[in-house]
């Protein structure tokens, strides 16, 4: 027999909880350790090549997207206030005030915004660049997994992540 079809809530339609899962590699001190990672790699990267050459410029390129990205981020959370899986289990729950601030995912946006520039700089010569999508499809499914976020935070915040990315990659 079929098992009945549920729609899930949210703007979408799509938003539902995951069975929670924060052990091995879903454990919030990776996603922090990622996160951190990724900010200390730009800024290394930046400092140390400079932006006199090309990999060197794509570093400040990703610093400008994160800086940027992150800062639209929480503008976002603060602005429609989202309510997380964990705070009450409906992903229908916008404007609920400072407790929530699920919408968007900035631990997506921050991936995205870091790995957009170089995929935008390096795609066409370097077709394998396309892994670094790695980071931020771990970094969504690890959110959903910890019940931290809907499905349309984590999608949100990788478009805003690679919007920012790429605006900062081509802008003149």
């Amino acid at each position: 027999t079929w098992g009945t079809a549920r729609a899930g809530g949210g703007p979408l339609g799509i938003d539902h909880e995951l069975r929670l899962d924060r052990s091995g590699i879903w454990s919030a001190a990776n996603q922090t350790a990622i996160e951190y990672g990724v900010m200390a790699t730009e800024a290394a990267g930046a400092l140390w090549l400079g932006n006199g050459n090309g990999v060197g410029h794509t570093f400040w390129q990703t610093v400008d997207s994160s800086v940027i990205a992150t800062a639209g981020a929480e503008a976002l959370k603060y602005a429609f206030s989202r309510a997380r899986p964990n705070q009450g289990g409906s992903p229908d729950k916008w404007f609920q005030g400072s407790c929530c601030d699920s919408f968007p995912s900035g631990q997506v946006t921050l991936q995205a915004s870091f790995v957009t520039p170089f995929i935008v700089d390096y795609a066409r010569s370097n077709p394998w660049i396309w892994l670094l999508e790695a980071l931020p499809l771990y970094d969504s499914l690890a959110r959903l997994k910890n019940q931290d976020h809907w499905q349309s935070d984590v999608l949100a915040g990788w478009a805003l992540g690679t919007g920012v990315g790429y605006w900062t990659s081509t802008f003149r």
